[in-house]
């Protein structure tokens, strides 16, 4: 091989190398700097933001740069931008002869290319640093637009102190965005990366004022801005000290910074779905709620509001953000803090219990004292209606009759049902919560629960809106805007809840008596249709009330973030008038339309809400979700046979079935009819039996209180002696005399109201009821020893 062959290929070697290192020179990403938590309204307003991990307040490069700007720093920094290939040799010729001339450095004739590298390499200056930010500017020119180039330029040059950008300098400097900026204020922020050592706000206010001025003049020479502008421009005032950046959503930020990875963002700054006017205005409302609970020593409240139609986010209020009120715990986000739900999750089981075909919307539910496995609970009221419809019982949240609604569904699978509504809080097995699960045994997020509500109100409103071409979507909720592909649409074949169950829930929940209304608000036709739901916290720890239309969902909860309980914290008083608050900011809507293909017409029993049998008396036309037919017949309407007066009940072993007369009678058990009758006027008991006859395969007595095989805790009152347990019986004939026995002893006898105070040993006990008809009722109950206890 010839040496000319040889130099030939080194050369182009060398040169196949130079190009490569030129090419490869270029460090990807440009900038590793932190920045700034962002999070802004859907309109693109400012709601919050943070400070970056290292100190500066440096938001993320935005998509476009103000015009306004762009004239100003091109005209202050860089004339021939868009002509130079990332550097200006005319200005760099220019900048050596004034240097030489000088006998010190006056210029570096830096283009913004020069200085985005310069920015992003942070080396001491010196002329080695400037010629190899020279070759890196020309390949930044290769590797980006002048566009993109002009917005790293924009989001990274200093603006003073701890600011970097211009985004954050206008927030920091004028407390607006840079796109609202005055031409004045525009030529301030221009002249600052140029000197931000000594040129920024606070300090050097006339050097500031100097070179803005200067730019200003050099604006109008250029035709950019005429001379009348130029002077109102110079007439405004330099800002002093940085403002405070916006605070209206810090808890959504924070809860943005946590989740950040997880969501698959790739920018530190998001658009929000938030309706920035109801945030402001909510955080007013918030603010003042605050003030009246905290007389009570109630610290903290949140709020959430959903809208229905996408499952945006419209409101997200963590808690009313003090911060200089360290005690009250306000940076806490209580809008993902686990807190018991109280009452809230009954009107699921309600749904369920309606989607699953356990019970129709009317159902009677006994409302008595109840006993299961030493779980004892109580209505709020401390009283018993003996039973009451499904629908009624959920509208006034009774508890036992839905520990009992519970207790028939099984825990077991409402648990399962609330795992496939999303609650992620479950996290110990069904049995771990049992029957306190529909109580509050278990915690909750708000916006689990909300989640719940919103799949609820969107499968019925979806179904009602496109029957034609329906499939079944559920979307979680989302606070920002997604970017595109990363929709993903969850397609099941069935809802957890079919839609005539969902739309039977949301007609029981609105049938609530809002607080201070006194149920006048039915009267007035513009009035709001909300299905809502208060609850509360066993020791009044926690108030919630939840809310929904065909357009939003709204939840409110009101505590203490430290868990203390507070007299008077309860969902009817302090989240409710607060929940209602809200809904006057929305728009109104129409109810839900009936979904009237996904239910059917059956004959119910309109005394027992059972569906009907052939013996009730009174029937009526119902709509019922399709496994509304699956549910059992009324059990209680009997065939009972009376005497020719219709006085006595009687049987064929002692009257004449030719003189019989047969009526169907609504019958209810003795301790549920006990109760009943106390509510019911118009609850007719059995006749008695025609002395003579025999009513041997009719329960005439039942033991209230304790249930069989029951066992009892009796504790020692205040003043050291034993105390007494309250022995209850009812009988269904109300003058009955029953004489009571333990053990074969008599202890004594009642008469209509059937209570006994008793202080029975420790130790199983048998107890014996007789009437004065000789009708007994013998069961069996433990007394707990205490000291065999510990």
């Amino acid at each position: 091989m010839s040496k000319q062959i040889r130099k030939i290929i080194y050369t182009d070697a060398l040169f196949l190398v130079a190009l490569l290192c030129f090419w490869f020179s270029l460090p990807r990403p440009l900038f590793i700097t932190p920045t700034s938590y962002v999070i802004e309204a859907s309109n693109g307003e400012l709601l919050s933001a943070s400070i970056a991990n290292d100190g500066q307040w440096r938001f993320p490069v935005a998509d476009s740069v103000p015009e306004k700007f762009e004239k100003c720093i091109l005209t202050f920094e860089d004339k021939r931008f868009y002509q130079h290939f990332g550097v200006d040799f005319l200005a760099l010729g220019r900048a050596i002869q004034a240097n030489l001339r000088a006998k010190t450095v006056t210029s570096g004739a830096s283009t913004l290319s020069m200085q985005v590298i310069r920015l992003s390499r942070k080396k001491n200056r010196n002329v080695f640093q400037k010629a190899i930010e020279m070759l890196l500017a020309m390949r930044l020119e290769v590797a980006y637009s002048k566009k993109e180039i002009l917005a790293l330029y924009t989001a990274n040059a200093p603006f003073g102190s701890n600011v970097v950008g211009l985004e954050a300098a206008s927030w920091r400097y004028y407390g607006r965005p840079a796109n609202n900026l005055s031409w004045g204020e525009m030529a301030t922020l221009a002249v600052l990366p140029n000197s931000p050592s000594l040129v920024h706000p606070g300090k050097n206010a006339v050097k500031l004022i100097i070179k803005r001025n200067n730019l200003l003049d050099k604006l109008v020479a250029a035709n950019i801005i005429d001379r009348p502008t130029a002077q109102l421009a110079k007439a405004e005032p330099i800002p002093t000290t940085p403002m405070p950046l916006p605070q209206q959503a810090p808890h959504l930020l924070n809860r943005f910074k946590t989740e950040s990875k997880q969501l698959n963002v790739s920018s530190t700054k998001i658009t929000s779905t938030i309706d920035a006017h109801l945030q402001k205005e909510l955080n007013g409302m918030i603010s003042q709620y605050h003030q009246k609970f905290a007389a009570n020593g109630i610290n903290n409240l949140a709020a959430l509001v959903l809208n229905v139609k996408d499952g945006s986010v419209a409101a997200y209020i963590g808690n009313c953000y003090l911060p200089q009120q360290r005690e009250m715990e306000s940076h806490v986000d209580m809008i993902s803090a686990r807190r018991s739900p109280g009452s809230t999750l009954k009107p699921l089981l309600y749904a369920s219990m309606l989607n699953d075909g356990f019970i129709l919307p009317q159902t009677l539910i006994p409302d008595v004292p109840t006993q299961i496995g030493g779980y004892t609970p109580m209505n709020f009221d401390l009283g018993y209606d003996g039973a009451i419809p499904a629908d009624k019982a959920l509208s006034r949240s009774l508890n036992i009759p839905a520990v009992k609604m519970l207790q028939q569904y099984k825990y077991e699978r409402f648990y399962d049902k609330l795992k496939k509504f999303r609650f992620s809080t479950l996290n110990q097995p069904a049995d771990h919560y049992g029957l306190s699960l529909i109580l509050g045994g278990s915690e909750v997020t708000m916006w689990d629960l909300c989640n719940a509500y919103l799949g609820m109100a969107r499968t019925l409103n979806h179904y009602n809106n496109y029957q034609g071409n329906y499939n079944e979507t559920d979307y979680a909720p989302a606070y920002y805007v997604k970017d595109k592909g990363q929709h993903e649409e969850i397609i099941e074949p069935t809802s957890l809840i079919d839609h005539g169950s969902i739309w039977a829930t949301f007609n029981a929940m609105e049938e609530v008596m809002r607080p201070g209304d006194e149920g006048l608000w039915q009267q007035f036709s513009s009035s709001q249709r909300i299905a809502w739901k208060t609850g509360t916290s066993f020791g009044f720890r926690d108030a919630w009330a939840v809310g929904l239309t065909p357009n939003f969902v709204v939840c409110v909860w009101v505590g203490n973030a430290d868990g203390e309980g507070r007299p008077g914290l309860t969902g009817i008083e302090a989240a409710a008038p607060l929940m209602f608050d809200i809904f006057r900011l929305l728009p109104t809507s129409k109810w839900f339309a009936i979904p009237k293909s996904k239910l059917k017409k059956i004959l119910v029993c309109k005394q027992s809400g059972y569906k009907a049998s052939a013996i009730c008396t009174d029937k009526t036309m119902q709509w019922v979700s399709p496994m509304g037919e699956k549910t059992s017949l009324c059990p209680y309407h009997k065939m009972i046979h009376l005497d020719a007066s219709e006085q006595y009940q009687v049987s064929n072993q002692c009257y004449s079935i030719a003189q019989m007369k047969h009526q169907s009678w609504f019958v209810l058990p003795p301790t549920i009819e006990y109760y009943y009758q106390t509510k019911n006027a118009s609850y007719r008991p059995l006749p008695p039996f025609m002395p003579g006859c025999d009513n041997a395969n009719v329960q005439v007595m039942e033991m209230i209180y304790p249930k069989p095989n029951a066992a009892v805790y009796i504790p020692l009152e205040i003043d050291g002696n034993r105390g007494k347990v309250i022995f209850n019986a009812a009988h269904r004939n109300h003058g009955a005399t029953i004489h009571w026995h333990i053990d074969e002893t008599y202890v004594g006898s009642t008469k209509s109201y059937h209570q006994l105070a008793l202080s029975p040993k420790p130790g199983k006990h048998v107890l014996t009821l007789i009437d004065q008809n000789g009708e007994r009722l013998v069961q069996t109950f433990t007394v707990l020893d205490k000291e065999k206890e510990r």
